[in-house]
């Protein structure tokens, strides 16, 4: 079993989160993690995944372009993708700079390709999905970690 996390950092803070989501997956037994950006990422890592956890920073309150091309560019593996789970998470320098509005426009996409979306545990809050401003701290660390052992752990259930 695999869940791919696709990323796409500008400033090296969305990349950094992406491999705390990545400590998470790998802590749940038999479950394999692939980390590659929006530029390395191929249709067959998506297809091959049973997981996929979609990371940008926020660009105006949306994904950045480079994440939305590549979901638009693998509409064709659609049919592949249902009933995979689904997750999201987002960085921003501001604390009210629409990470929420980012993970929810990934959550989007995602739904569209018949996923099985996602949000953080309970125990990390409970929300949309995993984020952090300005510099990552020991909490979103574990908020992180928290968020790729639950979409692992999903992946293994419904495996």
């Amino acid at each position: 079993m695999q869940v791919l996390i696709i990323y796409y950092s500008r400033t090296g803070n969305t990349k950094k989160f992406a491999y705390e989501i990545a400590k998470g997956v790998e802590s749940i037994k038999d479950v394999k993690v692939v980390v590659k950006t929006c530029e390395e990422v191929q249709k067959e890592d998506f297809i091959k995944s049973e997981g996929v956890i979609v990371g940008s920073p926020v660009y105006f309150g949306t994904m950045a372009a480079e994440v939305k091309k590549v979901l638009d560019d693998f509409i064709g593996t659609r049919r592949k993708m249902e009933d995979k789970v689904g997750a999201a998470f987002a960085t921003s320098a501001h604390h009210t700079g629409g990470k929420e509005t980012t993970i929810l426009s990934i959550l989007e996409g995602l739904l569209i390709y018949g996923m099985i979306v996602v949000g953080d545990p309970l125990s990390s809050g409970g929300h949309y999905g995993a984020a952090f401003a300005g510099e990552m701290t020991d909490k979103s660390q574990k908020e992180a970690q928290a968020l790729g052992a639950r979409v692992a752990s999903l992946v293994k259930k419904l495996n």
